[in-house]
């Protein structure tokens, strides 16, 4: 699990163009959005394509979920291990 998670941080930071930003610079339980890593919602959209490329799981725009699987790399973690089966 901890190379999926720096994994999903390697595709934040190349998604998002963070170019000040190393994956060890990101906290697995912080929040990626607000507070924590300062996402918004235009970032969650590129997030979410970048994440689609990179792993093949989706992210529907009508699920009521997805606050909670970008809620932090944790969160994507323990989602994407579940969507790959």
């Amino acid at each position: 699990m901890d190379e999926l998670k720096k994994e999903i941080k390697e595709v934040i930071i190349s998604t998002l163009q963070l170019e000040d930003i190393t994956p060890e610079n990101i906290v697995d339980s912080e929040p990626l959005f607000g507070d924590g890593l300062g996402l918004d919602s235009i970032d969650a959209l590129e997030l979410g394509v970048g994440l689609k490329k990179h792993f093949g799981v989706k992210f529907s725009s009508e699920s009521s979920d997805n606050k909670k699987h970008f809620a932090s790399v944790d969160a994507l973690a323990e989602y994407i291990n579940q969507a790959r089966g």
